[in-house]
């Protein structure tokens, strides 16, 4: 993303449905009840609509919201790839598209029916002719074992415990609790529970992976100038950035050199290139959390501590309101729900509006990662 894109366009408009482990809306239904309450909340009526970007495994294509939430004509149309690694990139195309004149009023969205649908990692057929082949079938069969083995090898190199862990499921969770939408709201976490917890997938536990979520979430991107007549107050995408290192295999990147530097690494050189802020100057983050140990793996990539200090940055309350870093102060996919991080955008947006059920008081900056392990992306959101 080059500097003239900086802070050219705004996210005025963010919307979702409710969360459940199963609702009974099809997921077309629940995506366009999602941008629809986005439009809504930015005040542009539907045939404004010129620009539309998704990300994959999403199975409802822009053709089909498109029509149903009657759009105009079409001029711009993206899909990111690499499943969680996409979301932030939504918002990066839609900002290129409308900064360069491809489009005016772009929506992204993310719809899935994650907790009454398939897994795809079950058939482990399908993924033979891919790179999986050469790791499934020695039982690396799901993502939760894939990031086991990178979590194993993260405690033995520098000393990450439990208990690190334990600090991010728990400030995910407290967050939570304040959110009356979480699916965790009001269910408190304490660290008997997490240490008694069953194995998913040894040093990962029940509380270390994320939920498994049915909604809907959208947003609307639209120029900086236009930003100003909307109904919301807007928050401007200051920089934003995707990452792919070279010679990445996924999240079974164990052959490299060093496997821990995953794509956060990449991202993030690119992210603050472009921006006119530091690591130092963020209030609140929005770190993908599919699983506890990206939270380290991403801290030490996006710069707010060295390599291998991530684990010790969680300490002392780090995490929690008050503290260094505000995280994933909605809950997060481990505790509000997990919509593959879109939920993250919203929140962003969400505590630079200053609208948070968990606010940082005068919050003027915040990250929002995609998937750490996977080709990412990511934003640098400022009010």
């Amino acid at each position: 993303m080059s500097a003239g894109l900086k802070d050219a366009t705004a996210i005025v408009g963010i919307g979702q449905t409710p969360f459940a482990r199963q609702l009974p809306s099809s997921e077309k239904t629940l995506a366009c009840r999602a941008v629809l309450e986005a439009l809504d909340d930015a005040g542009i009526p539907p045939s404004q609509v010129d620009a539309f970007a998704s990300y994959t495994m999403e199975e409802t294509d822009e053709v089909e919201v498109a029509k149903a939430i009657g759009a105009g004509d079409v001029t711009f149309f993206a899909k990111a790839g690499y499943g969680g690694g996409g979301s932030c990139a939504t918002v990066a195309h839609l900002a290129m598209a409308i900064a360069t004149g491809q489009a005016h009023v772009g929506v992204a969205w993310r719809s899935r029916k994650r907790g009454s649908g398939p897994r795809p990692w079950r058939d482990t057929r399908a993924q033979l002719p891919t790179p999986a082949q050469w790791t499934r079938p020695y039982g690396l069969l799901r993502p939760a074992d894939e990031i086991a083995m990178l979590t194993r090898r993260y405690m033995h190199e520098y000393g990450a415990t439990r208990d690190h862990l334990f600090h991010v499921a728990l400030a995910c969770r407290n967050r939570a609790n304040q959110n009356p939408r979480a699916i965790m709201y009001e269910r408190p976490l304490t660290r008997e529970m997490y240490m008694t917890s069953r194995w998913i997938s040894e040093p990962l536990c029940l509380f270390d992976n994320c939920l498994e979520t049915d909604g809907a979430l959208a947003c609307v991107v639209v120029s900086a100038e236009r930003a100003r007549d909307c109904r919301r107050r807007p928050v401007y995408v200051h920089s934003a950035a995707q990452g792919l290192p070279a010679q990445h295999h996924g999240m079974v990147n164990y052959w490299n050199e060093d496997p821990l530097t995953g794509p956060a690494w990449t991202a993030a050189r690119h992210l603050w290139k472009n921006a006119d802020l530091t690591p130092r100057d963020v209030d609140v983050a929005q770190i993908y959390d599919a699983f506890t140990a990206l939270v380290p793996l991403s801290l030490e990539g996006y710069g707010f501590c060295g390599r291998g200090e991530g684990a010790a940055f969680t300490e002392g309350g780090a995490l929690e309101l008050g503290g260094r870093l505000p995280l994933n102060t909605a809950g997060g996919g481990l505790s509000e729900a997990y919509v593959h991080g879109f939920n993250l955008i919203n929140e962003g947006v969400r505590q630079l509006r200053g609208t948070s059920t968990a606010q940082v008081p005068d919050a003027t900056a915040c990250l929002v990662t995609a998937g750490e392990g996977v080709p990412t992306s990511a934003l640098l959101l400022r009010s």
